[in-house]
Protein backbone atom coordinates (compact mmCIF):
# COMPACT_ATOMS: atom_id res chain seq x y z
CA UNK A 1 0.00 0.00 0.00
CA UNK A 2 2.99 2.02 0.19
CA UNK A 3 2.62 2.81 -3.68
CA UNK A 4 -0.72 3.95 -3.27
CA UNK A 5 0.05 6.29 -0.30
CA UNK A 6 2.43 7.88 -2.79
CA UNK A 7 0.37 8.84 -5.31
CA UNK A 8 -2.34 10.02 -3.07
CA UNK A 9 0.41 12.28 -0.79
CA UNK A 10 1.70 13.34 -4.41
CA UNK A 11 -2.22 14.09 -5.39
CA UNK A 12 -2.42 15.87 -2.07
CA UNK A 13 0.60 17.94 -2.69
CA UNK A 14 -0.59 18.51 -6.05
CA UNK A 15 -4.24 19.92 -4.95
CA UNK A 16 -2.78 22.23 -2.35
CA UNK A 17 -0.74 23.69 -4.40
CA UNK A 18 -3.07 24.46 -7.03
CA UNK A 19 -5.87 25.70 -4.81
CA UNK A 20 -3.88 29.20 -4.20
CA UNK A 21 -2.77 29.36 -7.25
CA UNK A 22 -6.82 29.26 -8.51
CA UNK A 23 -7.74 31.48 -5.91
CA UNK A 24 -4.84 34.44 -6.74
CA UNK A 25 -5.67 33.91 -10.66
CA UNK A 26 -9.46 34.32 -9.87
CA UNK A 27 -8.79 37.53 -7.66
CA UNK A 28 -6.78 39.23 -10.51
CA UNK A 29 -10.15 39.47 -12.43
CA UNK A 30 -12.90 41.92 -12.71
CA UNK A 31 -15.49 40.15 -11.22
CA UNK A 32 -13.36 38.99 -7.81
CA UNK A 33 -12.64 35.29 -6.81
CA UNK A 34 -14.48 32.80 -7.98
CA UNK A 35 -15.25 31.29 -4.40
CA UNK A 36 -16.95 28.07 -5.87
CA UNK A 37 -13.86 26.56 -7.73
CA UNK A 38 -11.79 27.97 -4.57
CA UNK A 39 -13.67 25.99 -2.27
CA UNK A 40 -13.86 23.13 -4.71
CA UNK A 41 -9.83 22.96 -5.07
CA UNK A 42 -9.62 23.17 -1.15
CA UNK A 43 -12.08 20.35 -0.47
CA UNK A 44 -10.70 18.28 -2.97
CA UNK A 45 -7.23 18.71 -1.27
CA UNK A 46 -8.28 17.73 2.09
CA UNK A 47 -10.26 14.83 1.03
CA UNK A 48 -7.18 13.56 -1.00
CA UNK A 49 -5.33 14.15 2.26
CA UNK A 50 -7.70 11.95 3.91
CA UNK A 51 -7.32 8.73 1.90
CA UNK A 52 -3.46 9.24 2.22
CA UNK A 53 -3.25 9.36 5.71
CA UNK A 54 -5.94 6.29 5.91
CA UNK A 55 -3.78 4.06 3.39
CA UNK A 56 -0.79 5.15 4.89
CA UNK A 57 -1.68 4.36 8.45
CA UNK A 58 -3.22 1.07 6.99
CA UNK A 59 0.27 0.57 5.12
CA UNK A 60 2.21 0.53 8.25
CA UNK A 61 -0.25 -2.01 10.43
CA UNK A 62 -0.12 -4.52 7.21
CA UNK A 63 2.54 -6.86 6.28
CA UNK A 64 4.39 -5.75 3.26
CA UNK A 65 2.95 -7.15 -0.18
CA UNK A 66 5.25 -8.18 -2.86
CA UNK A 67 4.97 -4.80 -4.77
CA UNK A 68 5.78 -3.09 -1.71
CA UNK A 69 9.44 -4.59 -0.84
CA UNK A 70 12.38 -3.95 -2.83
CA UNK A 71 13.42 -7.65 -3.35
CA UNK A 72 9.40 -9.04 -4.21
CA UNK A 73 8.96 -11.08 -6.73
CA UNK A 74 6.16 -11.67 -9.42
CA UNK A 75 6.07 -14.90 -8.46
CA UNK A 76 5.62 -14.24 -4.51
CA UNK A 77 1.83 -12.67 -5.82
CA UNK A 78 1.06 -16.07 -7.17
CA UNK A 79 -1.89 -17.76 -5.76
CA UNK A 80 -5.83 -16.98 -5.19
CA UNK A 81 -6.91 -13.41 -5.52
CA UNK A 82 -10.10 -13.72 -4.04
CA UNK A 83 -13.62 -14.57 -5.19
CA UNK A 84 -14.80 -13.00 -8.68
CA UNK A 85 -18.22 -13.21 -9.28
CA UNK A 86 -19.10 -15.02 -12.96
CA UNK A 87 -21.94 -12.97 -15.42
CA UNK A 88 -25.18 -12.23 -13.41
CA UNK A 89 -28.03 -10.15 -14.80
CA UNK A 90 -29.12 -8.51 -11.91
CA UNK A 91 -27.38 -5.17 -12.20
CA UNK A 92 -29.34 -4.77 -15.46
CA UNK A 93 -32.38 -4.97 -13.64
CA UNK A 94 -31.27 -2.77 -10.70
CA UNK A 95 -29.89 -0.05 -13.27
CA UNK A 96 -33.73 -0.45 -15.47
CA UNK A 97 -35.55 -0.24 -12.16
CA UNK A 98 -33.13 3.20 -11.63
CA UNK A 99 -34.17 4.31 -14.63
CA UNK A 100 -37.90 3.99 -14.01
CA UNK A 101 -37.63 5.68 -10.56
CA UNK A 102 -35.61 8.70 -12.56
CA UNK A 103 -38.19 8.65 -14.91
CA UNK A 104 -40.96 9.04 -12.82
CA UNK A 105 -39.93 11.55 -10.99
CA UNK A 106 -39.17 14.10 -13.80
CA UNK A 107 -43.01 13.55 -15.01
CA UNK A 108 -44.30 13.94 -11.55
CA UNK A 109 -45.52 10.10 -11.90
CA UNK A 110 -45.76 8.92 -8.26
CA UNK A 111 -47.88 6.12 -9.20
CA UNK A 112 -44.84 5.22 -11.43
CA UNK A 113 -42.34 5.77 -8.96
CA UNK A 114 -43.82 3.25 -6.38
CA UNK A 115 -43.77 0.80 -9.30
CA UNK A 116 -40.11 1.19 -10.01
CA UNK A 117 -39.49 1.23 -5.72
CA UNK A 118 -41.10 -2.53 -5.72
CA UNK A 119 -39.49 -3.60 -9.00
CA UNK A 120 -35.96 -2.10 -7.28
CA UNK A 121 -36.67 -3.94 -4.15
CA UNK A 122 -37.14 -7.39 -6.36
CA UNK A 123 -34.19 -7.00 -8.47
CA UNK A 124 -31.62 -6.03 -5.18
CA UNK A 125 -32.75 -8.99 -3.36
CA UNK A 126 -32.33 -11.18 -6.77
CA UNK A 127 -28.70 -9.38 -6.64
CA UNK A 128 -27.71 -9.97 -3.06
CA UNK A 129 -29.03 -13.57 -3.02
CA UNK A 130 -28.10 -14.60 -6.14
CA UNK A 131 -25.12 -16.98 -4.87
CA UNK A 132 -27.14 -18.79 -2.76
CA UNK A 133 -29.73 -20.80 -4.97
CA UNK A 134 -29.66 -21.92 -8.68
CA UNK A 135 -26.20 -22.16 -10.65
CA UNK A 136 -23.74 -20.37 -8.58
CA UNK A 137 -24.90 -21.37 -5.51
CA UNK A 138 -22.34 -22.34 -2.68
Amino acid sequence: MKSETLVFAACTIFFGLVAPAYWFITEAGDTGADWTGTTALVMTTLLVGMITIYLGLHARKMDARPEDRKDGEIADGAGELGFFPPYSWWPLWCSVTMATCTIAVAFAAWWLLIIGLAFGVLALCGWIFEYYRGEFAH
